[in-house]
């Protein structure tokens, strides 16, 4: 694995954000390190998603701040352009998997069958999303699918909450796993900042109470 998946596997927790409005990132980001989770997933499916990435990168350069939900090689420019430490999508793209790759930032597709795991092997990838993953069997479909794939890794998103989360942690083939309930965009839309900043670092007390 890469230095910085390394470092987001001492996290174990990847906030996956959606945000609505760019003045809503520094403080989301500012909880977040607080809170004991610097790191946080802005996925593009809002036009606020690029400059979120920028204001975060700049203002919190501790922080691993990257892109999810990247559909496009254009997407992947911008988001790589704002920032972004490391790319995510939903889904297998060779496209924008190998774009990514050659503009030498970590990239994360999503897989959730072997053929598709087959497909991103080709790339030299040792570590693939695992989504949607509570959908797709969690952690007992993980399980299944990384007996014949020695030495690959997975971030499982999709589904994960506060209750369930301890269990995937507890696996030592997940790197970290996405999740969302910490950093809801209705707190966010409200700005219930403490909240969000409570509800992380009782995240980050999971990570701590697994791994150590």
């Amino acid at each position: 694995m890469t230095e910085m998946m390394l470092q987001l596997k001492k996290i174990g927790i990847i906030p996956v954000v959606v945000l609505n409005d760019a003045k809503d990132a520094l403080p989301l980001a500012e909880v977040l390190c607080k809170g004991g989770l610097p790191c946080a997933e802005v996925t593009f499916r809002t036009a606020a998603a690029e400059e979120s990435i920028r204001q975060m990168a700049k203002a919190f350069p501790e922080m691993i701040v990257g892109a999810g939900t990247v559909l496009t090689t254009e997407q992947a420019d911008r988001a790589i352009g704002a920032g972004a430490k490391f790319v995510v999508s939903p889904g297998f793209n060779p496209k924008v998997t190998e774009h990514v790759l050659k503009r030498g930032v970590p990239m994360t597709p999503g897989v959730c069958t072997p053929t598709e795991i087959e497909a991103a092997l080709q790339f030299d990838l040792d570590v693939l999303k695992f989504f949607p993953a509570e959908p797709s069997g969690g952690l007992k479909m993980i399980k299944a699918l990384a007996a014949p794939y020695v030495g690959l890794q997975f971030m499982p998103t999709g589904g994960i909450n506060a209750e369930i989360v301890k269990d995937y942690l507890k696996y030592d083939r997940i790197v970290a796993c996405g999740g969302s309930w910490m950093v809801s965009g209705k707190m966010i839309q409200e700005g219930k900042f403490d909240e969000i900043e409570n509800l992380v670092r009782e995240a980050a007390d999971i990570v701590k109470e697994i791994r150590g």
